[in-house]
This record gives C-alpha cells, structure tokens and sequence, in this order.
C-alpha cells in the first residue's frame, strides 16, 4: 500500500485551499477526504441575495498565491461572468456563487475523493504513519500517510434549552429545505444574534404579508449589533495579531476570545439597515405583526403536538423578568461549534488538549504532541484569534502548513503586515 505525504480528512473551503495550493507541487502527495458527494457549503443558508462577508479576494488561494488558476477571478473567466461581476462594482460575492466556485475548483482536483467517510484513525509506530480507515458506499477502505491535516468544520450547535426536542424544529443549516414549510405557519421564531438569524429574519419580513404569520425574532444579545469592519480592527486578522495572540496566557486568550465575538459574529451594517427600511416600508399600512426582543435568553422549550407549537420560555436579562411565547416555526441561528470526531479516538493520545478540553493549537497550526505531524485547519479562535474562522486567512494558515509538509517556504509567508502595535513596544521602560 502507497504512503501519502499527507491526508487532509474534510473538504471545506479551507481544505479545499490546501487541495489547490498543493497540486501544483509535484514532491508533495495528498490525498483529501470528504464524506460528503459534493462540495456542499451551507446549503441550508444560500439565499438568492445573501454574500460573502469577506471581499472576493478572500477566496481559495489568492492571497497566498494571485496567479494560482484556482483563484475566484479564473472561475469567473471561465463560466463568462467576469466582466458581469466588473461592473457590479461590489467585492463581496454571492454566497451561492462562492458555492459553486468551490465546486468548480474540487471539480479539478484528481486528489479529491468524494463519499470516503473516514471511521477510524489509526498510529502504526513501526513505520511512523497514520492509518485511516473510511466507508466508501458499503466497503472499507484503508490510507497511510505520514501526516493529517483535520478539516472536518463544525457542526450545528443546538442551545441546551432545545436538546431532543420534538416537532420540526430547524437550525439554520436546513433552513433552505424547510423554507417552504415554515411559510404555512401561522407564526415563526428565529432564534439568534449573528448573521445567519438576520438574512433569515430578512427572508420572512420580505414574505410575511403574502403569508400573513405572526414573525418574532428572539436574541440574547443586548442590541443587534453590526460586524466591526473598519481598517484597524481589520488588522487583528494579520499575522502580527496571531503571534502577538497566540503568546498571551491561556487564560488571557479564553477572555478575549469570549469577547471578540463581535468580530466575527456580527450582523452586516447593510442588512441591518436593510431590515429597518423593510419594516419602515411595512408600517405604512399598519402595525407590522413582528416582534424583535433583545436581551433575551432562551432557557426553556416545550412543543405541544396537540396544537402543534412551541411554547419557549424566555428570560429578559437586562429586567430580570421571565416571559412564555408561543410559537408554530421554530428556527435555532444559533451557530457552529467545534467537537474532536471520534475518528480520532484511537490517536487521542498523540494529541495536545489544553486546560479546557480544546486542542492544544500551536503557532504552526500542529495539535500533536511531535509538532509537526497533524495540523487543524479552523476551530482555532482560543489560539489563533478572530483569524481562525476567517475565510481571509485561510491561504495564509495553508502557506504554513505547506511549509511543513515541505521544509521550504513554497508560499511566501507575510511575517508584518500591520501598522499597529498589538503588545507593549519592546526596549521601552516605564
């Protein structure tokens, strides 16, 4: 059996970057791995006019490589929508058009394998490699490498107030799919803070008088708050925030990433304004049967399949008063959170976990104990920062785990980019 320089088990964009920042180097053998049939990119929230939050240069592999023929300009040339896109004079690109970008750039790329769902990862010290065993269809199949590259993103979070509960409740990840249904209700409730919630709070508004439902949208955060994207709050996504974020203390780091949510958790300051006019245009032939309730925590639902709906129980936290509404739709934008796969079972010893159960994350991006031998990509904002999750930031993790698979700088690496000073200046005495 051939051993694989590495196996990157996951196709997300992130992934998928490293998939076509490798494939043009020929001494480096990997193999990728998706469970899936398809690149399938948040199918559940790709609406017709919903976009990127990031600029269109923030693809695959543009900002480690602009003249890889993966970048999103080249998928544009290619299906005729270059100029198109020219003239629309707007950086940000479609959601569903970075979708098929994807698909485009995997549609390339002979090292991906499609329908592997990998089952187990096994050590074997005789010859220092990984085994990976995967499901293919109603086989086994089973790879070696010499390094792993995880991939495997993060799942839907499901808040504990609706753990098991019954009915057909939807996070937003299946909220395409079960559009059509919730429309049929007589009232729905999206419940959440960040992005996802608002596009689809947009979504519902645009529809709510050919439909006639009573619309509620719940959050926990104190106001809707839009993503902070000026310049220098840009910067934190530099390599300079990284290594001046990644030497803080454990403790120090957990703090900061509780509160810079905000970063790369908010609402785009269009949508929300957007969502205002909306209902202004709404108002003018009466109330708008919508509720918009702030500061308000779920911690308790309840689904009576007698009448079929929800009754939630709420806690508005800035009063201190606790409050019951009934619902028939129930949408959780609750977001993503990160859980170690099971796969990863059989090599848990190998690998580093910090005080709070999360991966030990080093600078390199390694999570195993030799340093060198596996490598996350994402799930990182405990050590890396607000430029884990960033699609930006992507091509530049990707330069430095190639420059470990490799030994030599393939992709020249930004060391300083920022024209702030994250830490104390070093050399000045108080």
């Amino acid at each position: 059996m051939s051993t694989h320089d590495f196996i990157a088990v996951g196709l997300g964009p992130y992934n998928l970057g490293l998939a076509c920042l490798t494939a043009p180097i020929d001494d480096l053998d990997g193999l990728f791995l998706e469970a899936r049939d398809d690149v399938d990119w948040h199918p559940g929230m790709l609406l017709e006019s919903a976009h990127l939050q990031t600029p269109f240069l923030a693809d695959l592999v543009t900002l480690a490589d602009p003249t890889s023929p993966y970048s999103f300009l080249s998928y544009l040339k290619e299906t005729g929508r270059l100029y198109p896109f020219y003239i629309r004079e707007n950086f940000f690109p479609l959601r569903a058009e970075f979708d098929a970008y994807c698909r485009w750039a995997a549609a390339q790329l002979p090292a991906v394998r499609f329908g592997h769902e990998v089952t187990a990862i096994e050590y074997d010290p005789a010859d220092d490699r990984y085994v990976v065993h995967a499901r293919v269809g109603g086989r086994q199949v089973t790879h070696r490498a010499r390094r792993l590259v995880l991939g495997t993103g993060t799942p839907p979070h499901v808040p504990p107030a609706c753990e098991g509960l019954a009915g057909d409740v939807i996070h937003n990840s299946r909220y395409r799919e079960h559009r059509a249904a919730l429309r049929g209700k007589r009232s729905i409730t999206v419940v959440g803070s960040g992005q996802s919630a608002a596009e689809i709070y947009h979504d519902l508004l645009a529809d709510i008088d050919t439909h006639g439902y009573q619309l509620n949208w719940v959050t926990r955060s104190p106001r809707f708050f839009p993503l902070e994207y000026t310049k220098l709050t840009l910067e934190m996504t530099s390599p300079d925030y990284v290594d001046y974020f990644h030497a803080l203390p454990e403790p120090t780091r957990y703090r900061l990433e509780a509160e810079q949510k905000g970063l790369f958790k908010g609402i785009d300051a269009e949508l929300i304004n957007a969502i205002f006019d909306l209902l202004y245009v709404k108002s003018v032939g009466g109330p708008v049967p919508t509720r918009l309730l702030t500061n308000t925590a779920l911690t308790d639902a309840a689904y009576d399949p007698a009448r079929g709906t929800y009754a939630l129980r709420l806690h508005h936290v800035e009063q201190g008063r606790d409050l019951t509404l009934e619902t028939e739709g129930l949408v959780l934008a609750t977001g993503y959170r990160y859980r170690v796969p099971a796969f990863l079972d059989p090599i848990r010893d190998r690998l580093r976990f910090d005080g709070h159960g999360r991966f030990d994350v080093a600078r390199n991006y390694s999570i195993d104990h030799t340093g060198r031998g596996v490598f996350l990509q994402n799930a990182g904002t405990h050590t890396h920062s607000v430029t884990s999750p960033d699609l930006g930031m992507g091509p530049y993790r990707n330069s430095w785990i190639i420059r470990e698979l490799t030994g030599r700088e393939h992709y020249p690496i930004e060391k300083s980019i920022a024209f702030q000073e994250f830490g104390a200046p070093a050399g000045v005495a108080s």
